[in-house]
């Protein structure tokens, strides 16, 4: 029954690649808006940083879907980009957002990591921020092609 309902979830994803792009923008807003938090220890750059890749990643799966491919059920950017690759030239900052593939794996939970510093922080943001801009691009501009 559950093996049903997934196979029924997931033709719904490949419906709807708009909401993947608005929830990507929804994991990056969490990741801003939260950061004023970090002041008093209320929020960890761990938990923000998680949020850029989820932005990273629902927009990658967004484009996948937009382009008619069902994603991998994965976390790993850099094996998303890959496939991506089948069907878009990425840009070189665009592969650089691989490296918050780390923030969904080891960062997510308490471990024996160093903390994340706000520098790289905002660092995460940034490479977040190009890639959703870089996906509604491409989105804008490949269905400006299709209406000509």
């Amino acid at each position: 029954m559950f093996t049903e309902q997934l196979k029924t979830r997931e033709k719904l994803f490949m419906i709807r690649y708009e909401e993947w792009i608005n929830r990507a923008r929804s994991s990056l807003n969490l990741s801003k808006f939260a950061a004023n938090t970090v002041v008093n220890n209320q929020v960890y750059y761990e938990d923000l940083c998680y949020q850029t890749q989820q932005a990273v990643e629902k927009a990658i799966k967004g484009l996948l879907i937009y382009y008619g491919v069902e994603p991998e059920f994965t976390h790993n950017i850099g094996k998303l980009l890959g496939e991506l690759e089948r069907y878009s030239t990425i840009p070189t900052n665009i592969r650089l957002s691989a490296e918050l593939t780390n923030y969904a794996i080891f960062t997510k939970y308490p471990g024996e990591y160093e903390a994340i510093t706000k520098e790289e922080y905002e660092k995460a943001v940034h490479i977040a921020q190009d890639c959703l801009d870089w996906v509604e691009n491409k989105i804008k501009d490949t269905g400006k092609e299709k209406r000509q």
